[in-house]
């Protein structure tokens, strides 16, 4: 007896390239059976029409909560991890994630911020994204080379998150202009001992000269040959900006020599981040990116910012609130358009969200249980419709690659980046036998983004059905608010 099975689907796997019409028979949370399956079953799932893949496995997503899981369900997202940033202490983000019954599969990467933030400044650490907005009012650990006891306190926090499970160190580099090529090159080091990818924010997003994106891209691939160390490149398209053909060039050489560089990126040419970002308060901000700072637009109120005087006072206020980054005009130019092309479709790349946590007007993270989300809960609309809007443009609409290129991108290729730090990666982002039950069941046809810029906080369409170690948490288009079948995934050290 099958716990489901899931009858008549477009099954497409894009490890082995399956496509065909068929059945996928679940037990226990995992995959038992794939193709014709006979045998009676708990429950059936007509997917007649419908694409049956694995779920969507998002490697860069900052909201981890129960609010953020359901909006990313309905992304069709059922593994989403903190790793761009991540944490410390690596056990106690998990075991505040594990007790607050989480509806998605969750893991976090090593907060290199953190062990920096603890040495330089000596606060205590908080396992929560929002702690780092927070210590943005202590320059040091923002703008200071460590010193050599520093460095290593630094390392030894670092390689103890590893061994608590940590999915790798990340790196957020241009949040931290101080840090010097020595720190990282230590860190990458460290990553390389234990074989976790580094997930890195490149240390300057600009198009001139010097501290171009450039030189950013030069560095970090010179980190990938110097050190043996698995370079994940975040945002692509936020941090190449003006430049990303060339960055791509770059890193395309860079792969072709054997180095272990990927990239992701998201299909929008708006960012966000927080307020007291250094790159913001650079004199030359406007120079160096090709736009004003009314490309900036706050979160809270919707105001875009008209000045430095009155960037400044913002981040003076509080550094740690949201903002919109305007970077490219995708809706009208078609130059842009292109450039996010560029990285968006880079061959081998992956979608990835760069999800920010559910706001509201006071700052504050939103953390309850209402469904939907509060109509004054607010983050970007990457937060609810990444993987979707990917789809529906990309896929549908452009046609720029097929059903199968897509769904590498979203599942199987995200697995793979992850799977060296945590061997339990190697068995989602497929439609595989003994794979575990992580199931995205959608409408080719319809699926697509529905949040925008006037509109924030609507979710995505077109998944019928979204199971998440076997468990449903859409149900015919629904959502189960009592399902939390969520896991950890945590590194092999743990």
């Amino acid at each position: 007896m099958y716990d489901l099975i899931i009858r008549g689907g477009r099954l497409i796997d894009p490890e082995t390239r399956l496509d065909a019409i068929g059945d996928v028979a679940i037990r226990n949370g995992a995959i038992m059976r794939v193709g014709g399956v006979a045998g009676p079953a708990l429950r059936e799932i007509d997917a007649t029409g419908l694409v049956v893949a694995p779920g969507f496995i998002d490697i860069h997503a900052h909201g981890q909560s129960v609010p953020a899981d359901r909006m990313q369900a309905f992304d069709g997202v059922t593994t989403t991890l903190e790793c761009e940033v991540g944490s410390l202490p690596v056990a106690g983000w998990y075991d505040a994630q594990d007790s607050s019954g989480r509806v998605l599969n969750y893991g976090v990467s090593v907060g290199w911020v953190f062990a920096r933030i603890a040495a330089m400044t000596g606060r205590t650490l908080e396992p929560s994204l929002s702690f780092m907005g927070r210590c943005m009012d202590d320059p040091r650990w923002v703008e200071t080379v460590a010193g050599d006891a520093e460095l290593e306190d630094i390392l030894s926090r670092v390689r103890r998150g590893l061994d608590e499970g940590g999915l790798g160190i990340g790196i957020p580099n241009a949040y931290v202009p101080g840090a010097g090529v020595k720190e990282i090159s230590r860190i990458c080091s460290l990553a390389a001992e234990y074989d976790v990818p580094t997930y890195t924010h490149v240390a300057y997003a600009s198009n001139i000269d010097p501290r171009s994106s450039i030189e950013a891209y030069t560095r970090l691939i010179g980190y990938a040959g110097s050190t043996g160390a698995r370079m994940h490149i975040c945002h692509f398209n936020s941090t190449s900006l003006m430049d990303v053909e060339r960055a791509a060039d770059l890193v395309r050489t860079a792969q072709a020599q054997g180095l272990k560089v990927t990239v992701e990126a998201y299909p929008y040419g708006v960012a966000s981040t927080v307020i007291g970002a250094p790159f913001f308060a650079d004199p030359a901000f406007p120079e160096r990116t090709g736009r004003g700072y009314d490309a900036l637009q706050r979160l809270d109120d919707g105001r875009r910012i008209g000045s430095r005087a009155e960037l400044l006072q913002a981040r003076a206020e509080r550094p740690e609130n949201l903002v919109l980054w305007h970077f490219l005009d995708v809706e009208g130019d078609a130059r842009h358009r292109d450039l996010l092309d560029v990285s968006v479709l880079y061959p081998g790349g992956i979608i990835a969200s760069d999800a920010m946590p559910w706001t509201l007007p006071d700052g504050t993270v939103y953390g309850g249980d209402a469904w939907p989300l509060p109509a004054d809960a607010v983050s970007h609309p990457r937060s609810s419709g990444t993987f979707a809007r990917f789809l529906r443009v990309y896929m549908r609409e452009r046609g720029m690659l097929s059903l199968m290129e897509a769904m590498a991108k979203c599942s199987w290729l995200p697995a793979t980046i992850v799977a060296p730090a945590a061997p339990a990666m190697r068995r989602k982002g497929r439609l595989q036998e003994g794979c575990d039950a992580d199931l995205c069941v959608f409408d080719d046809r319809t699926i697509g983004d529905r949040a925008d810029f006037a509109a924030l906080n609507l979710p995505s369409e077109g998944v019928r059905h979204l199971l998440v170690n076997g468990q449903p948490v859409i149900d015919d288009g629904t959502l189960r608010r009592d399902a939390a079948p969520g896991r950890p995934v945590r590194g092999r050290r743990h």
